[in-house]
This record gives structure tokens, C-alpha cells and sequence, in this order.
């Protein structure tokens, strides 16, 4: 009886548990207590934290339980990440639900969108300065953009093996949007600057909504073919979405679908950081570089609106260009909070969403550039 007892508790995971699981097991609890206690992208860390506690209960081998298991449920539904499947569906509820009426409005605001993907580059260079390969370099460059799905995108493409740390990241930072921008906006504007109101953007018609999907597929991905799944999708789902008559598939697109694939996406992706695979100094090097990243991200887009108003007669206020990041619609929300603190009737939010939509177009170029590079 005593022998039985004895095997039976070699089986359990208190048996099997070292500190590294451990570690990871409270991270999942951060993350959860993020999404529901602070509320931070809610929709995307419970699912990734309650991931971790799944992905991280220790167990035998060839059980076919692990999600590195190639036997295991887990396994199978890894697959939409590991084939990037998750990603572009998840850009098709995003282009369903995006009004580009703001950017259309005023293009001149693209600008700090692509302005913002300098981080994005100069991380890939810090990336190889750090023993890093290029395509993993690569890889960890795109999180400065600050979209998850495009991170895991393009890293399922060139460096699978990183996909745990460079998700986990790329979701992390844009949790915590709230948290890291302001310091960087108020650091790098004035109180002046914070003050400049913006004029009434004019009114977008109808016809300009319907055709610019269209125009910016093909000039996009004439520009990086390699961006096409995601900006195919994205500038799909907004096309269902402005048409009209597709309402019915823009509705499934911007709701049951976007939600079951970022549960999907969320729930594997916290599973992939078991903690044997995930503790490793490659990841702290990713989470350092990651959070650079997203810094030079941010500071790229109020620095650059600055360079702008030198030539500009109607001042852009800088604030926006923190917006560029593709944390939709959380970076926007942030340039609201930070003006209105210097006038609580200055209100920037709409302006703010032209170069943070452009930010995200901008991000998938960005993963197209870097993946025909590396190809």
C-alpha cells in the first residue's frame, strides 16, 4: 500500500514542480490580477495568464498533455500560432471594427504612425549588437510596434522558438501603455505644446471610406508583398465593414470571430512559457530590448510631430505622435488623458486615432519589410 502511495505521489506535480514553473505560475497570477483587478487589456492578459498556470502544471513526458507535445490538445491548438492563423484573423475583426475616417480626415498624420516604427528598426540593430540572430533580431524589433498579433506573426515565421517570450512582451507592453507613455510624453513636450487644440477634422464621405481599403491594400502590399496576410485582412474586415451591405459579416468578423481567436491565441500563448523552455537569458535579453523597444517607439512619434511643426502653419499638438504605436485604441486614450490634464477641455482623442489606426498599418509594413529581408 505504501509502495502505491509512494508512485502515486511521484506522478503529481508537487513532486515534479521546481522553481521554475513556480515563477512563471505567479507571473500568470500578475498578469490575471492585471486584467481584472487594474484592468489592463483585460481581453488579452487573462487569457495569456490563466495560460501560464495551464501551460506550467508539471508533468511527465509523452502523456501527450504538454503544448510541446506533438500528441496533446494543447499541441493542435498551438498550431494557429505556430502557422501565424491566429494573427490575421484577429487583423480581420480589427479592420471591422476601425474607423479610418480620422486618418482620411487629415493624412498628414500617417506620419507619426510610420514615425513610430523607428523603434521598431533600431531595436533589430541593438538585437544583432547583442549576439542575436537576424532573423531573431528581426523579431524582436517588432515588438516596439506594440501589436501582439503582428509580433507573433512574424515570429512564427522567422524564429519560432521565441514566440513564449516575444508574445509575452508584446502583450505586456501593451497592457501597460497607461502606465509607460505619459512620463515619456510629458518628458519630451512642453506644457505649450501639450496646450495646442486642434482644428475640427473635416467630414469623411461615404465613397472616400469604401475606396480607401481598397487603395491601401494594393499600395501597401505593392509596397511589402510579405505584409500581405495581415494587412489583407485588416483592409478586408474595414472594407465588409464600410460597405454596408456586408454588415452582417462585418458583425461576426469584429465579434464572434476576433473573440474566439484571441482566445485561442491567448490561452496557447500563455501555455508555451513553460517554465523548463521559457527561464532562459534569451528571454530576459527579449524583455529588456522589448520594453527599449517600445520607449524609442514612443518617443519617435511627439519628437517627430515637432520636426513637423517646424514647417507646418497649423501646429499638430505633439502629443499625438505617441499615438503612432499600434495599441489601438489604448495610446490614444493616454494622449486624451495627458492634454486634458493640461486642459480638461482640449480634447485630442479623435485626432489621436489617425496616426495610432496608421499605426498599425504601419507595423504590419514594418513585419513585411523585415520578413522579405530575411527570407
Amino acid at each position: 500500500m505504501g509502495h502505491l502511495f509512494v508512485e502515486f505521489f511521484q506522478n503529481t506535480g508537487f513532486y515534479l514542480c521546481d522553481y521554475r514553473y513556480i515563477i512563471m505560475i505567479l507571473i500568470g497570477f500578475v498578469f490575471i490580477y492585471l486584467g481584472i483587478v487594474k484592468d489592463y487589456e483585460p481581453l488579452l492578459l487573462v487569457p495569456i495568464g490563466f495560460g501560464m498556470l495551464v501551460g506550467n502544471i508539471p508533468i511527465f513526458k509523452g502523456l501527450g498533455l504538454g503544448i510541446y507535445e506533438t500528441n496533446s490538445v494543447l499541441h493542435y491548438l498551438y498550431f494557429g500560432v505556430t502557422q501565424g492563423i491566429y494573427p490575421p484573423l484577429i487583423f480581420l475583426g480589427i479592420g471591422a471594427m476601425t474607423d479610418f475616417s480620422t486618418l482620411l480626415a487629415r493624412p498628414v498624420l500617417m506620419l507619426l504612425g510610420a514615425a513610430a516604427q523607428t523603434g521598431v528598426f533600431l531595436t533589430f540593430l541593438g538585437a544583432l549588437a547583442l549576439g542575436f540572430a537576424p532573423n531573431e533580431a528581426a523579431s524582436i524589433g517588432i515588438i516596439g510596434g506594440a501589436d501582439g498579433p503582428t509580433a507573433i506573426f512574424l515570429t512564427a515565421k522567422l524564429a519560432p522558438h521565441l514566440i513564449g517570450p516575444i508574445a509575452v512582451a508584446a502583450y505586456s507592453y501593451m497592457a501597460l501603455v497607461p502606465v509607460i507613455q505619459p512620463p515619456i510624453m510629458r518628458l519630451l513636450t512642453t506644457r505649450k505644446e501639450r496646450l495646442i487644440r486642434m482644428e475640427e477634422p473635416r467630414v469623411v464621405g461615404k465613397k472616400e471610406k469604401v475606396i480607401f481599403p481598397i487603395v491601401a491594400f494594393l499600395l501597401c502590399c505593392f509596397l511589402a508583398p510579405a505584409a500581405l496576410p495581415l494587412l489583407g485582412m485588416l483592409c478586408f474586415g474595414n472594407l465588409l465593414k464600410e460597405a454596408v451591405v456586408t454588415e452582417r459579416l462585418a458583425q461576426t468578423a469584429r465579434t464572434s470571430l476576433i473573440d474566439i481567436a484571441t482566445i485561442l491565441l491567448g490561452l496557447t500563448v500563455g501555455a508555451s512559457t513553460q517554465g523548463d523552455v521559457f527561464l532562459t537569458p534569451a528571454s530576459i535579453k527579449i524583455f529588456v530590448l522589448g520594453a527599449g523597444s517600445f520607449g524609442v517607439a514612443t518617443a519617435a512619434g511627439p519628437i517627430f510631430a515637432k520636426i513637423m511643426n517646424l514647417f507646418l502653419k497649423t501646429k499638430i499638438n505633439p502629443l499625438l505622435g505617441a499615438a503612432g504605436v499600434s495599441a489601438v485604441p489604448d495610446s490614444a486614450r493616454v494622449v486624451q488623458m495627458v492634454g486634458q490634464k493640461e486642459d480638461p477641455s482640449n480634447f485630442l482623442l479623435m485626432h489621436a486615432m489617425a496616426p495610432n489606426v496608421s499605426g498599425v498599418i504601419g507595423s504590419a509594413v514594418a513585419a513585411g519589410i523585415l520578413w522579405s529581408f530575411m527570407a
